[in-house]
């Protein structure tokens, strides 16, 4: 290993890290925003669904 393969080692562990401890810290916050991706994802999936069906319909 090259030296600068063990700096990007080191600094993705301490990354990781970090990110751990923040969401153990802000916990209800994460949920919160987890919550809200999924009701995102699903509304962008029943649009595509319904653009999908209209282009089936118009066929």
């Amino acid at each position: 290993m090259d030296k600068m393969g063990i700096a990007a080692l080191v600094s993705g562990l301490i990354l990781i890290g970090l990110g751990i401890y923040g969401i153990v810290i802000f916990l209800p916050e994460v949920v919160f925003v987890l919550k809200g991706i999924i009701g995102i994802i699903g509304i962008f999936i029943g649009i595509f669904l319904a653009i999908f069906g209209v282009l089936l319909i118009k066929d």
